[in-house]
């Protein structure tokens, strides 16, 4: 049986519009691929900066899990710095020395209210070095400090091996004037040293030439708002649907 003039026409209104609705979401899902891959990064070659390792009683060196202004070692303990270039996970290089307390700390005395912290700082080498400049003539230093009880590893650090340099985000920039200038830049995909480390991060609250969603992928703002796109776009291809 024919249907109707009059309902054939309606179907063909609901179809049209549930064709053009299904039109925006497939449009609304191409934004929002092409919105991500605007906002994902380059693929990150590296990052040159300073990073900060701990070990605890005699322990080998582990990544710190947070930065030298916030970490408060032990009396025995030791704190590591080293300047090189990390690509990511699996290649930031600890410090060529090794956090031997007895051997570093050794001939310095217990004091009642203080504690004593092994340092090791390890400037790289010149694969490492930013452009124009090159690490010191000795390229390890190391030195015990005899600092208040509740100081922290960057208080242990700055007796050894001053003057540092932070930027206003409180990274750690520079250590022994060096290097002169810059601050956990990105570099080419050549050079670094390698390393075992996990999860590397810079000496500072936050991992380096990131903040707010930058350097890490798409933003939670950005997935959000597309989120929400696709959402409406889904729900309207619904709607039509039901009104055919």
């Amino acid at each position: 049986m024919t249907a109707p003039r009059g309902d054939g026409a309606r179907g063909s209104a609901a179809r049209g519009r549930g064709g053009r609705a299904a039109g925006a979401a497939a449009g609304a899902l191409l934004t929002l691929t092409a919105v991500v891959a605007a906002a994902a990064p380059a693929q990150a070659a590296g990052y040159r900066y300073w990073s900060f390792w701990e070990s605890g009683g005699g322990t080998s060196w582990s990544y710190a899990t947070q930065g030298p202004a916030t970490a408060r070692p032990a009396d025995g303990d030791a704190v590591g710095f080293r300047f090189a270039i990390s690509s990511g996970t699996d290649d930031t290089s600890r410090p060529s020395a090794a956090p031997d307390f007895a051997k570093i700390c050794g001939d310095v005395a217990e004091k009642d209210g203080t504690k004593r912290v092994a340092v090791v700082v390890d400037f790289g080498g010149p694969a490492d070095a930013p452009p124009g400049e090159a690490p010191p003539a000795q390229p390890v230093e190391t030195g015990c400090a005899q600092v208040r009880a509740d100081a922290t590893a960057a208080e242990a650090l700055a007796v050894v091996a001053k003057p540092l340099r932070y930027d206003g985000a409180a990274m750690l920039c520079g250590i022994a004037s060096y290097p002169a200038r810059g601050c956990g830049e990105p570099v080419a995909e050549s050079g670094g040293s390698g390393g075992t480390a996990k999860t590397p991060a810079p000496a500072a609250p936050s991992a380096p030439a990131a903040s707010d969603g930058e350097g890490g992928g798409p933003s939670f703002g950005v997935l959000a708002g597309g989120a929400a796109v696709l959402v409406l776009g889904g729900a309207a291809v619904w709607k039509a649907r039901r009104r055919g």
